[in-house]
């Protein structure tokens, strides 16, 4: 990987440019866990700011609540391998936050926080949850909120209880035809009215204090090529319409399609980039592990590699957004690809590897109705509206 891509010196910046870097799910289950990110520790450490979604609490304390069906408990240590590899913003708003409980959550906030990381998404008690991260970086604010949308019962945050800022939704089966038993209903899901308000409210805060605004959503159809809710596009058009620049999407654990609305990007789905999960011949046999796998029929455990996902969760990308003059001046990513040590390698065009991730893209974005294409220009890819390829993301058009 070219040593300018990692510095963000490339021809489309310049010096006093803000360069913002976005991965996907984290979840480190090791000894070392520094070692997860070693493939792109220069290339990640070389942003202005560098955000991440995390998928485990790094706790030693807790017990595992009953409602939780897929969980992970990962050493407080993997904190400074995070901020290490150059990660500065953490989300840990997803369906994982208290998995362990309050004392786990409030654990995986300390360690991060005293690592030297910020941590967004999660708090005490709503109110803290909902507060943004604001960085700045040579005079430009940057400021970060997280959602999730993925929540089992009792893990969103209320006045007086600890959880993640929700962006709950609900799902309508309508019946095609009521005199056909079984016939597979339409699926329709709609955002919660007073959490969408709440986002909208909160952006239009952070806009307030800040000349970005990024919105972070732990949301979607996991592991099903293509899908995106109608929830989910109702939910980032909102966000960028009360004043996001762009939206990073979490949780899915394959790629989904990039959107640019009113010029902003929304990321449906940033993927996996550095998550342990290892699987047992038990733990495959299992009935929960059955039902999941079933989402995904190409999914076949391997009982020697730390990764264990379908064959489409190894294609990644690390999202790079590039600020000048307190607006989103460039919008780009760089494709990877996760090995069998969970590690994601960046990848170049001379990789056919590359090349199958822009192809998965440009197919699983097409088949989700999304007006977007991808232009390779050296190491990024940039999306662009397909029905104007000219477009120039400078000048977004849509306004704040």
């Amino acid at each position: 990987m070219p040593d300018d891509w990692a510095t963000g010196a490339s021809p489309q910046t310049e010096a006093d440019d803000v360069v913002i870097m976005a991965v996907g799910d984290i979840g480190p289950d090791r000894d070392d866990p520094s070692e997860l990110f070693e493939p792109t520790k220069d290339l990640i450490g070389g942003a202005d700011l560098a955000f991440c979604q995390l998928e485990f609490v790094l706790s030693e304390r807790g017990e595992r609540l009953p409602q939780v069906r897929h969980t992970i408990r990962a050493h407080p240590r993997a904190a400074a391998a995070l901020v290490s590899a150059g990660f500065n913003v953490v989300s840990f708003a997803g369906n994982h936050c208290l998995d362990f409980g309050t004392e786990a959550l409030q654990d995986t906030k300390r360690h991060l926080t005293e690592a030297g990381a910020a941590v967004v998404g999660v708090g005490d008690n709503i109110e803290e949850a909902r507060q943004p991260v604001i960085r700045e970086i040579r005079g430009t604010r940057v400021a970060f909120l997280a959602y999730s949308s993925v929540l089992p019962q009792g893990f969103w945050a209320t006045a007086k209880r600890a959880g993640c800022a929700p962006m709950r939704a609900f799902t309508f089966y309508e019946q095609i035809e009521h005199d056909q038993p079984g016939t597979p209903p339409r699926v329709h899901t709609f955002a919660h009215r007073d959490d969408l308000q709440a986002l909208r409210a909160d952006v239009k805060r952070a806009r307030a204090a800040a000349d970005i605004v990024i919105v972070s959503v732990h949301w979607g159809i996991h592991f099903i090529p293509a899908a995106i809710a109608d929830y989910q596009r109702d939910v980032g058009h909102a966000a960028i319409d009360a004043g996001a620049d762009a939206v990073l999407g979490h949780h899915a654990h394959i790629l989904k399609g990039v959107e640019l609305y009113r010029g902003k990007p929304i990321f449906y789905s940033l993927a996996n980039y550095a998550m342990d999960t290892r699987v047992t011949p038990e733990h495959a046999a299992s009935p929960e592990f059955r039902e999941i796998q079933q989402l995904n029929p190409l999914w076949i455990p391997n009982f020697s590699s730390t990764f264990n996902f379908p064959p489409d969760s190894r294609k990644t990308i690390i999202a790079r957004l590039v600020v000048r003059d307190g607006a989103i001046h460039d919008v780009a990513f760089l494709p990877g690809w996760i090995n069998d040590n969970s590690q994601t390698e960046p990848l170049t065009p001379a990789d056919p590897r590359y090349h199958d991730v822009v192809t998965y893209l440009r197919d699983i974005t097409n088949s989700a109705g999304l007006d977007t294409d991808y232009v390779i220009e050296g190491p990024l890819v940039r999306p662009v509206k397909a029905s104007q390829p000219e477009a120039s993301l400078a000048d977004p058009g849509g306004g704040r």
